[in-house]
């Protein structure tokens, strides 16, 4: 027990999650959810069979034991398991020397200036930049060592950003997720905060408001599934993932979680639009997000943190399930994210783009329509809502 309670400050969602539930395990937490009723799972259960329809958006359901999926609670599985198992699987796996992961350098100078071109920086793990009708829009930006709430424990990055705060044009937005560790990270955001020019707006889900207010940043507005709000000429929806929230122990499911749509408002003379999954299992919410929008020119699909499969399922989808959100939210291109940075789970960290590609291939779809970027990669998004064309490597 000592040993599988050690190795919770080393890895997991898990990883910065693990740490702050230790406690919670010993009084019996599952460390993966809150198990549903009978009831429950087969009323979720029934609707998810019957519906073969997209579904109109919502607002989320909130209980008195937090907020819930739209199809059903995950299901509960054992973190003690999952942990026993690692530990006497000796998983992860790293390679003898470590990973490598080839850097971009994209041009610095040009981002900070650009306001007239629409590009995407891959930063790493659910890091990114988007630039687009010249607003500067960061998604998830944690910058940090470790994604974790101790700067001493957790999982430390396997590879630096692509880029630092520094190096970062002055940003005009910055959606968030969710408040897992690994997709909110204080020191970024308060970072962000003091930026020269003045804080961008925070979106956030509903119930981290409060948090950001707690932490001195006061130009957060938080938004419900659904929910639209207009910045900076652009239109900008929360729509659902399956997934949940804590920071510790003890705030499970007590604030949201969920992805972005940005568009270009209508008659734009260079529409474009975008969806950002956040963190994510699979679920019908994305056919719903397909038919409600109408498909997107870009989005942005975690592909990585999957396995095992008997614990994360419901959580993380893995890369063949990333190619069904693709295709049901109706994107002409995606980029995988969350994986090559911070080693949250079992399989290894290089294998996601390579089950992607394969799951792309199986699906009969183009190469370059779901692909990924190396850490730093620059995309300019061509303005038209038809493609997205690469240009630094």
């Amino acid at each position: 027990m000592r040993r599988i309670l050690a190795s919770l400050f080393d890895a997991g969602h898990h990883g910065p999650r693990a740490v702050v539930c230790a406690f919670a395990m010993l009084a019996g937490c599952s460390g993966n959810t809150v198990a549903q009723s009978e009831e429950a799972a087969s009323a979720s259960t029934a609707k998810t069979d019957a519906q073969t329809q997209p579904q109109p958006l919502h607002h989320a359901k909130h209980t008195a034991s937090g907020f819930e999926n739209d199809y059903g609670q995950l299901p509960h599985e054992s973190l003690l398991k999952w942990r026993w198992e690692r530990l006497r699987q000796g998983l992860p796996k790293p390679p003898a020397n470590g990973y490598r992961f080839p850097m971009a350098h994209p041009d610095i100078a040009w981002l900070k200036a650009n306001r007239t071109e629409n590009t995407l920086t891959w930063i790493g793990h659910a890091s990114a930049l988007l630039q687009i009708n010249g607003v500067n829009i960061l998604a998830d930006p944690v910058f940090s060592e470790r994604a974790s709430p101790f700067s001493f424990a957790g999982p430390k990055r396997k590879t630096p950003p692509g880029l630092t705060l520094d190096e970062l044009p002055h940003i005009d937005i910055v959606l968030i997720s969710h408040n897992h560790y690994d997709h909110l990270d204080k020191a970024s955001v308060e970072a962000l905060n003091r930026q020269a020019g003045g804080p961008p707006r925070f979106l956030v889900p509903l119930g981290v408001k409060k948090w950001m207010n707690d932490d001195g940043i006061q130009n957060a507005e938080e938004l419900d599934w659904s929910d639209e709000t207009h910045v900076a000429g652009l239109d900008i929806w929360f729509v659902p993932s399956q997934h949940w929230s804590a920071r510790t122990p003890f705030d499970r499911a007590e604030t949201l979680w969920g992805g972005w749509v940005v568009k270009t408002p209508a008659g734009a003379a260079h529409p474009f639009s975008f969806y950002f999954a956040g963190d994510t299992g699979y679920s019908p919410d994305f056919r719903d997000i397909g038919a409600r929008f109408g498909g997107f020119d870009l989005a942005l699909i975690p592909i990585g943190a999957y396995d095992p499969r008997w614990f994360m399922h419901g959580q993380h989808v893995d890369p063949e399930e990333a190619v069904r959100i693709f295709q049901d939210v109706q994107a002409k291109k995606a980029i995988g994210i969350h994986w090559g940075t911070f080693e949250l789970t079992d399989e290894p960290l290089d294998e996601p783009p390579r089950r992607l590609a394969d799951a792309v291939r199986r699906a009969g779809l183009p190469a370059d329509s779901f692909t990924v970027l190396k850490h730093g990669e620059m995309i300019r998004l061509d303005s038209s809502p038809s493609s997205a064309a690469a240009i630094s490597r």
